[in-house]
């Protein structure tokens, strides 16, 4: 267990002091309040009773340093740890033995499952929004596992809202000050997930268990990758595609596709993911005949990948539906200098 005299004050925790931060952290005044009640136009539901009506309950086995701030109406649970610069918002709970270390900032309604770690006493910060589930010995914002990171060096972290992050997943910071680890809101990260250095993860992605992404890697929004996936670094992952479970992604995924294999290799189009998020009849059928004059060509003498998306860009109908554009756009920057190239592919012919 982590020595109270670190945090400069003796253990037992004395009532004297119990009362001290209580009565500090009853004020009104709360750097960290995400959502007033009447500032609210989300129609975002918040978890439980306001905060204000709630009483701040800090269990006398918790040890809180007297230089911590924390909002109003939090729970902190027998064997917690708060650190002299964290910041816990408004109505955040802290189940047993979750511990909040480091630069670190907790958004309204927060919770740490039982074991969870967030923050690391490293220069730099970890923030993360409002409405964050931390679960079981999760691990978010702890120092990267890259070898060209140097101690002393900045390293940052920052996460949305609504995100459930679900038990045993890692989460680390950034390798260098100049760059940051950062994921976007309502995403859910299952179980025993891990989002390496440097990452950009979007809004809206489903993670599925066991799913890695190395460092650097992209996923836009709306992805859903299966579970015990791998990713390579620097990959990019299109919005609205789809990773079949136990696929080692290589190589960028463009939007709207879906991929599978030991090395994940192109399938088609993520019609199923497309439909559930409501595209049109119109919109898939474009990006079918799309997808089939760049994959599935009818004659084997219309050249490279290269060659057939400029014959779909000449298509009158077809250059007209943004998504299209969208798909070729896609494409197109995954052969950049500094990218990776698009999954490999089947080059059917269909005769």
């Amino acid at each position: 267990m982590t020595s109270a005299l670190s945090f400069g004050f003796r253990r037992p925790l004395s009532l004297a002091l119990r009362g001290l931060i209580l009565r500090r952290f009853s004020s009104s005044s709360n750097p960290l309040h995400c959502f007033a009640e009447e500032d609210k136009h989300d129609g975002t539901e918040k978890r439980g009773p306001p905060h204000h009506n709630r009483p701040t309950f800090i269990h006398p086995a918790a040890i809180v340093h007297p230089e911590a701030i924390l909002g109003q109406g939090v729970s902190i649970g027998p064997f917690c740890t708060i650190g002299p610069s964290a910041k816990v918002g408004n109505a955040c709970q802290l189940y047993p033995g979750s511990h909040v270390f480091g630069n670190t900032e907790l958004g309204d309604n927060c919770v740490l499952m039982v074991g969870a770690v967030v923050g690391d006493d490293l220069p730099g910060h970890t923030v993360i929004g409002c409405n964050n589930t931390i679960g079981h010995h999760a691990v978010v914002g702890a120092k990267c596992q890259d070898m060209k990171y140097k101690p002393g060096n900045e390293c940052f972290l920052e996460i949305g809202a609504n995100n459930e992050i679900r038990e045993h997943t890692s989460i680390h910071r950034s390798s260098k000050p100049s760059d940051i680890t950062v994921i976007g809101d309502n995403n859910l990260i299952m179980g025993s997930c891990h989002i390496a250095h440097d990452c950009k993860v979007g809004s809206n992605n489903v993670f599925a268990n066991n799913t890695l992404l190395a460092g650097h890697v992209v996923v836009e929004d709306h992805a859903h990758a299966a579970g015990a996936i791998v990713v390579h670094q620097f990959c990019h992952i299109g919005s609205f595609s789809f990773i079949g479970g136990g696929s080692v992604v290589s190589q960028d995924i463009p939007k709207y596709m879906m991929v599978s294999g030991e090395r994940a290799q192109l399938r088609g189009l993520n019609l199923e993911g497309l439909r559930r998020h409501g595209f049109s009849v119109a919109e898939i059928r474009s990006l079918r005949a799309a997808y089939r004059k760049i994959f599935m060509p009818i004659d084997a003498n219309l050249g490279g990948v290269e060659d057939r998306m400029v014959q779909v860009e000449q298509d009158e109908e077809l250059v007209l539906v943004p998504t299209v554009r969208s798909m070729l756009q896609s494409i197109r920057d995954s052969f950049a200098e500094d990218r990776r190239g698009i999954c490999k592919f089947r080059s059917w012919i269909v005769t």
